[in-house]
């Protein structure tokens, strides 16, 4: 009993029943429909038939009288067992004149319309069903008109036996149909199961099998490899942001540390204090500063803050940072240029200026003397990619996929002023806005991009 139980559990299981059940219930309905159908139709033809009859055999009786009515009939019973015909007339005490039944049924009143019956064949002692229909003459003498039920009931268990056989066939293409259908479908979900489950057991590498058959299987799985490969990124870049933060911020506190344990140095001097809580407040500021942009980089990743979108004027907010910049820009004897042009977009305005401002302050920082920044803004109907070209080295090739991992720096040494989180916000935010960051080698210089949806 547990077994059965444990087998009506299982979705398979399930699944056939329901498709053998809703397979048997459909082609029970058509067959039964078409049972009805075929039997109201041959009852309908059959009563056409009889009225047609009774009605020539009345009309008989009106024109030539019953001499012409007896005659009618009996030009008529040598084909009626060829058409089933059964036919009877009786004067108005029952006696028989003609047809071909032996006598009139005691429970029949002329002209009570259609009734089922068994009577006697004049050529025969057997009992056959019939189907009839009477009237009462002017004269009194009844008139009884019928077909033999027989071969209806034959044909009626002919179709029955029928009706079964191909509700047995519907039942067993059922059961094949919902085993094949339950072995398609669970064999894709268990190729899924399996995979998730080695994902869950730590191997990230691991994705979804693809058939190429472009089936709603292949999509759910495409859509899923592609929250996978998200995933690994996302962490792989938590464990960068891991390691690099115990890197990154164990120097500045053991500074820190150093610093404030100084204080309580008697032989200090007073201005020695004052350098040792500067540099302090320096090493704190730095933290501050990195704990700070990692806050927006995971603020950004999360999708947070996207209820505070609205539409943006990329052209206009360009316009604002390198207002800001361009006193910078002049100092280094830099010049700034914008190109292009977009409509607005869906968009975070603060942070797409603070990744904007980003993207200036590192071009800014290698872009030769006497060279030119352009930024452009660039709209291809689903994205606008809004870029920062200058002159300067460029970037090795093999680093620019490391561009935006956090705490990723090109620099000889990390700085203050440098601890490689700038290009990571950069693409932070540029997920936030379903779209990506990209930068390439334009020999000379270097190009960064951010690609943005169109799409809120």
């Amino acid at each position: 009993m547990d077994n059965l139980r444990l087998s009506f559990n299982n979705s398979r299981t399930r699944l056939v029943l329901a498709s053998m059940v809703l397979s048997t219930l459909l082609t029970a309905t058509v067959l039964a429909l078409v049972y009805v159908t075929a039997n109201r139709s041959i009852e309908s033809e059959t009563r056409s038939v009889v009225s047609a009859e009774l009605t020539g055999l009345a009309d008989e009786y009106e024109r030539r009288g019953l001499i012409g009515l007896l005659t009618a009939i009996e030009r008529r019973i040598p084909t009626a067992s060829e058409r089933d015909a059964l036919y009877l007339l009786t004067d108005r005490n029952g006696t028989k004149l003609a047809g071909n039944l032996r006598q009139w049924p005691d429970d029949i009143t002329a002209g009570s319309g259609w009734v089922q019956l068994e009577l006697r064949r004049s050529d025969s002692e057997q009992l056959v069903p019939i189907s009839a229909a009477s009237i009462r003459l002017p004269g009194g003498e009844r008139l009884l008109v019928g077909r033999d039920a027989l071969a209806r009931q034959q044909f009626d268990r002919v179709l029955l036996r029928s009706v079964g056989f191909a509700l047995a066939i519907a039942l067993a293409l059922s059961v094949l149909t919902g085993w094949l259908f339950t072995r398609l479908v669970f064999s894709r979900l268990s190729d899924i199961a399996s995979t998730a489950e080695n994902i869950v057991s730590g191997d990230l590498s691991r994705r979804m099998p693809l058939r190429g058959t472009g089936d709603e299987f292949d999509q759910v799985s495409g859509t899923l490899n592609t929250m996978l490969d998200r995933i690994e990124e996302l962490v792989s870049n938590l464990r960068t942001t891991s390691n690099s933060i115990a890197h990154d911020l164990r120097s500045p506190l053991s500074r820190l540390k150093q610093r404030v344990e100084s204080l309580s140095d008697s032989r200090k001097s007073e201005q020695d204090r004052e350098i040792d809580i500067a540099r302090a407040t320096t090493e704190v500021d730095h933290v501050l500063r990195v704990l700070g942009q990692l806050t927006e980089i995971s603020r950004a990743e999360a999708g947070v803050g996207r209820e505070q979108f609205e539409d943006v004027d990329l052209k206009q907010l360009v316009a604002d940072v390198v207002e800001l910049y361009d006193p910078v820009a002049t100092d280094q004897g830099v010049t700034l240029e914008v190109t292009g042009s977009t409509a607005p977009l869906p968009g975070h305005r603060p942070l797409l200026s603070q990744a904007l401002s980003n993207l200036l302050e590192n071009a800014l920082r290698y872009a030769p003397d006497a060279s030119t920044i352009t930024i452009n803004i660039a709209d291809d109907g689903l994205y606008t990619n809004l870029s920062v070209r200058d002159h300067g080295p460029g970037v090795p090739q093999d680093d620019l996929a490391r561009l935006q991992m956090p705490f990723v720096t090109l620099d000889p040494a990390r700085t203050e002023r440098n601890a490689g989180l700038g290009l990571a916000l950069v693409a932070a935010i540029s997920h936030m806005h379903k779209g990506m960051f990209d930068a390439r080698n334009c020999d000379p210089g270097l190009e960064a991009t951010i690609r943005l949806s169109r799409k809120p």
